[in-house]
C-alpha cells in the first residue's frame, strides 16, 4: 500500500496542485484507515463495500464528528478512485457508501460596529501594533482564509493597483483591497516589515516578531488578544472575519456571484448561506415596493 500511496500523493501534489493542508488531511485520514484495516487483518485491495461501511460505523463508535467522517470517506474514496483509474483494483469499494449528514451551522458574524471596534484596537506605533493593524484590516478587507493569508508573499500584493493575488492549490483569484486596509498595509510594509525580517530573501508578507512567517496559531492568538481588549463577548476567529466580510458585502448590495468569486467557493451553494443575514431593511423595502408582497 505504501508504494501506491506515494504515487497517489505525488498525483495530488504535482497534477492536482493540492495545497499542503489538503495533503496533510488526506494523509491523516488514510493513515487512520490503514491502521484500522491492519487491526482487522485486511488489506486495502481486498476490501469490500461492507468493510467500508463497517469503517464508517467504527468512526461513529469512537465519537468522530459527522464532518470528520465525511472528510475521511472523501479522502479514502479519492484514493480508491485513483487506484481504479490506474487499474490497480477492479471495483471501488467506497461506491455507494453514504457519508453521514452534516448539519449546516449558522456562521458566527460580527456587526459592523464590532468589526470597527476590533480593528481599532491596535493603536500603537511599535512594530507589533503596526503589523497587527495591517493584518486585521487585511483579513476583513479580503475575506481570505487564514491559511491563505499566512501563505502570502510580498509579491502577491499590488499596492499601486490595490489588489492581492491569492493562489490556493491550482486555483487563483484576484481580490481588491479597500483603502483603509491598503493604507495600513503600506504602513506595515514600509515601517515595520523591513525591520522585522532578517533577510531580503524572506518573501513572507506577514511575519512574527522574530522575522519568520506568521503561523496559524500566531494569527489566532493575535485575534484572541484584541477581541479581549475590545471586550467583545462573541468568539472571534479568523474565519469569523471571513464570514463577516461576506455578510457585510451582501448586506450592502454586492451580488452573490461576486462574493463567491472573492471567497473562492467552487459552489455557489456555499455562498448562499449568507443570504440569511440580509438586513431587515431590505425585507421592508421589498414589502413596500413589490406589488404582490
Amino acid at each position: 500500500m505504501e508504494k501506491q500511496l506515494k504515487l497517489f500523493f505525488d498525483f495530488l501534489e504535482n497534477e492536482k496542485k493540492a495545497s499542503n493542508n489538503t495533503l496533510q488531511s488526506y494523509r491523516r485520514d488514510i493513515k487512520q484507515y490503514e491502521t484500522y484495516l491492519s487491526t482487522q487483518g485486511k488489506t486495502y485491495n481486498k476490501v469490500t463495500n461492507e468493510d467500508v461501511k463497517e469503517y464508517v460505523k467504527y468512526l461513529q463508535k469512537i465519537g468522530k464528528k459527522p464532518s470528520t467522517i465525511s472528510r475521511s470517506i472523501a479522502s479514502i474514496r479519492a484514493f480508491y478512485q485513483f487506484e481504479t483509474k490506474n487499474s490497480k483494483i477492479k471495483i471501488d469499494p467506497t461506491e455507494g457508501v453514504q457519508s453521514p449528514k452534516i448539519e449546516k451551522r449558522v456562521p458566527s458574524v460580527l456587526t459592523s460596529n464590532e468589526v470597527e471596534l476590533l480593528l481599532n484596537q491596535p493603536q500603537g506605533k511599535d512594530l507589533k501594533s503596526i503589523r497587527d493593524k495591517a493584518m486585521l484590516e487585511f483579513a476583513y478587507a479580503t475575506g481570505m482564509r487564514v491559511t491563505e493569508i499566512i501563505s502570502l508573499d510580498i509579491d502577491d500584493v499590488n499596492l499601486k493597483e490595490g489588489y492581492v493575488v491569492c493562489e490556493n492549490g491550482n486555483k487563483k483569484r484576484v481580490i481588491p483591497i479597500g483603502n483603509l486596509s491598503l493604507e495600513a498595509l503600506k504602513d506595515y510594509i514600509e515601517s515595520a516589515r523591513n525591520i522585522l525580517i532578517k533577510s531580503d530573501k524572506n518573501k513572507a508578507l506577514f511575519v512574527n516578531i522574530n522575522g519568520k512567517r506568521l503561523t496559524r496559531q500566531g494569527f489566532w492568538k493575535i485575534i484572541k488578544y484584541y477581541k479581549e481588549q475590545a471586550h467583545i463577548s462573541k468568539d472571534i476567529t479568523p474565519h469569523v472575519l471571513r464570514h463577516s466580510f461576506a455578510t457585510h458585502l451582501l448586506q450592502n448590495g454586492a451580488d452573490l456571484k461576486s462574493i463567491q468569486t472573492m471567497l473562492g467557493h467552487s459552489d455557489i451553494l456555499s455562498t448562499q448561506i449568507y443570504m440569511q443575514f440580509q438586513d431587515d431593511s431590505i425585507k421592508d423595502i421589498y414589502r413596500k415596493a413589490h406589488p404582490r408582497a
